[in-house]
């Protein structure tokens, strides 16, 4: 005699499970990983081989941001680290995977105007 809630029932009329039950889950299970791996693993697995690429490529004379925003032109290239130029006869050390992007020629003249 429930008025406001109806019941609901796990079974069928009869007193079966309802078909596809078991399975019906084990699909909700893939297709969520499906999903997960197409929206979030890939794209990142993507970033990073391209951010990896882009490491390996810089060479002396490319204008660099690295991390924290620091703008700057590499003046020397090692296995590990890269001497970048920030201002007149200042220069840093940075690691290399914290360069963050490579800026096209000529930035840094447009960007200290």
């Amino acid at each position: 005699m429930n008025w406001f809630i109806a019941e609901a029932l796990a079974q069928g009329p009869d007193g079966v499970a309802a078909p596809g039950g078991q399975y019906g889950t084990l699909i909700m299970l893939v297709g969520m990983f499906v999903v997960f791996y197409f929206l979030l693993i890939r794209p990142q697995q993507k970033r990073a081989k391209e951010h990896k690429a882009m490491i390996e490529a810089i060479a002396k004379g490319d204008e660099v941001v690295a991390a924290g925003g620091v703008l700057g032109r590499v003046t020397g290239v090692g296995p590990t680290y890269v001497t970048i130029e920030i201002a007149d006869k200042v220069e840093i050390k940075v690691q290399r995977p914290a360069i963050q992007a490579v800026l096209p020629k000529g930035t840094l003249k447009s960007a200290s105007e």
